[in-house]
């Protein structure tokens, strides 16, 4: 292999940022957003696809379902791997500048399957790069949340994208660190969003769905019946970006209404 054949830590890092965003089994040569990205980097959508699958040797949660990736992998896609995962936010947005920089589009991120993010409004300067940076991330971490749970709530199951939401269970304010951590999401419908982000609702370390007891007072009403305990029971897990337990735990101790 050249030199001109090896990857860059600036194409590995494009390509991680893309992993993040599609279920594991749309990383194909034929995916659209596949072929987006490697034309932006350079790269053929076959390469593309294997660096994908290269990434996801790494991911224990593939593993765990007996899916093993791809082998081959070099020690600058380990280190990409571990950039991200120990430094969410900066990575982020340095592979979203890098994908504006490369791309001749108006916007490069990936489109998030959400309403589009609206003009920020006459701020500042600083508080306009501020909210910029914010909202760039939060296109990342929902497309990474839902894509790890191909596109359904995790308790209810509901598959319409329009009503899905990238819950935060340790919220966005609390720590700067873990914000665009994919771990630190759940694919929820936009009710149950609500209701766990009140702490009307919570999910246990071992990922069990708890009720408050402000529901359970009103536990005769048909409304709460239907919408919530009937899925009083496990979650579904996602295919990787697993909820990390010490965050639902966070959630427990902190949010949940008891």
């Amino acid at each position: 292999m050249t030199s001109r054949d090896l990857w860059t830590r600036k194409q590995l890092i494009i390509a991680f940022h893309l992993y993040c965003q599609i279920p594991f089994n749309k990383t194909v040569k034929t995916n659209l957003e596949v072929i987006r990205v490697a034309n932006l980097i350079g790269r053929s959508p076959s390469a593309l696809a294997r660096k994908l699958g290269n990434f996801g040797s790494f991911d224990p949660e593939l593993k765990k379902r007996g899916i093993s990736g791809l082998s081959n992998v070099s020690k600058l896609d380990k280190q990409v791997w571990d950039e991200f995962h120990l430094d969410w936010e900066n990575l982020v947005v340095e592979s979203e500048k890098l994908l504006q920089k490369l791309s001749s589009e108006t916007s490069t991120s990936l489109k998030s399957r959400d309403e589009e993010i609206g003009d920020i409004p006459s701020y500042s300067v600083e508080d306009k790069l501020v909210m910029s940076k914010a909202r760039e991330g939060h296109t990342f971490f929902r497309n990474s949340v839902l894509a790890s749970y191909q596109y359904k709530c995790c308790i209810t199951g509901l598959s319409i994208p329009e009503l899905l939401v990238a819950s935060h269970i340790i919220p966005w304010s609390k720590d700067k660190s873990i914000r665009l951590n994919p771990q630190n999401g759940l694919c929820l419908n936009s009710l149950h969003d609500k209701a766990f982000d009140k702490g009307l609702l919570t999910i246990t370390p071992n990922f069990k769905v708890i009720l408050s007891s402000r529901l359970c007072e009103i536990e005769s009403d048909k409304a709460v019946q239907q919408f919530f305990y009937q899925y009083s029971s496990d979650i579904k897990l996602p295919d990787k970006f697993i909820p990390k337990p010490e965050f639902l735990e966070y959630h427990n101790q902190n949010i949940f209404l008891g």
